[in-house]
């Protein structure tokens, strides 16, 4: 098949090559700008454009998909079919249906659950046992068109939105090659009306712990932030992320800490045991070695200075 394939982040790249080992052309790849990080706001491509250089495939980065050269370019190329997976842009109608098949999504969740821009975050906060992957032929409104194939994938007690989101990502090409292999010969299948949930974009504040929620649910945050934003709590010059943490015995006011190695906090219910942790300008080290580090003991509070239970 001619394939115009969209996507952007290191979570695409399986597909793209996926479906280039299957023997598809892929006409062009389209990917968002460029963009600047690090301190010296170094112009960086993202994954999947470094990808189609190595692959020697045509690419575009558009900056408007709506004016300019670029909807011209796409609707001439008559492709059979656009496969999109985490490209990060809304496409306007006109490109949806020039190709022959329209754009198929490649989407990390099992919709209509998860329909948004994190589904992966979102069903471990949830709490979800099982998740996975889906395709969907695209409509102009987000995540609602009728799935074609839906892969599940069980969410591991202790996996991180970082390991899940590497399981999901390799799960996502197989899915992919294999939706395009049926296309054409089956229908898609209505999302239901019922059961529909939305996983809106994370930021940093989304990874703040609380000491005053149980450990359930703080450990599911944790796990669900990591590697981005993290787990964190207020301290000193800057936030102590929780890079790793497990659910532990004990109880006690929150926040207070019940023992130094391992290093476990009370919480609004039950217990966390704080792994590994990273303090402001530090490396991250075992939650026993920060403990002793600064000399706490048993019964001090990892509550921001200021703050009393219940304020």
């Amino acid at each position: 098949m001619r394939i115009i394939f969209m996507g952007t982040p290191r979570f695409a790249v399986p597909t793209l090559d996926a479906l280039v080992e299957a023997g598809h052309e892929i006409v062009l790849v389209v990917t968002q700008p460029d963009r600047k990080v690090g301190r010296g706001q170094k112009l960086k491509a993202p994954p999947v454009a470094a990808r189609a250089a190595e692959l020697s495939l045509p690419l575009a980065q558009p900056r408007a998909l709506r004016s300019g050269p670029f909807p011209e370019r796409y609707v001439d190329l008559q492709a059979d079919v656009g496969v999109v997976i985490a490209y990060g842009r809304i496409l306007p109608e006109r490109l949806l249906d020039a190709p022959r098949h329209g754009c198929v999504n490649v989407h990390a969740s099992l919709l209509p659950r998860w329909r948004g821009a994190a589904p992966i975050q979102h069903a471990i906060l949830a709490g979800d046992a099982i998740t996975g992957v889906c395709t969907q032929r695209m409509e102009p409104t987000l995540d609602t068109g009728p799935v074609y194939v839906r892969e599940e994938i069980p969410i591991g007690a202790e996996e991180t939105a970082g390991e899940l989101h590497d399981r999901l990502s390799e799960r996502s090409a197989s899915v992919a090659v294999r939706t395009l292999e049926l296309l054409g010969r089956i229908e898609p299948t209505p999302q239901p009306e019922v059961g529909i949930t939305w996983a809106p974009k994370i930021d940093r504040a989304d990874g703040q712990v609380d000491w005053a929620e149980p450990a359930a649910v703080l450990h599911r945050r944790v796990r669900a932030m990591t590697p981005w934003p993290g787990g964190w709590i207020p301290w000193g010059g800057g936030p102590l992320k929780l890079r790793s943490v497990r659910l532990a015995e004990g109880s006690g006011p929150p926040g207070t800490l019940l023992s130094l190695d391992p290093l476990i906090v009370a919480c609004g219910e039950g217990a966390l045991q704080l792994v590994e942790v990273q303090a402001p300008g530090r490396r991250a080290v075992p939650g026993g070695a920060f403990a002793n580090g600064l000399h706490l003991e048993p019964g001090a509070s990892l509550l921001p200075r200021g703050h009393t239970d219940g304020a």
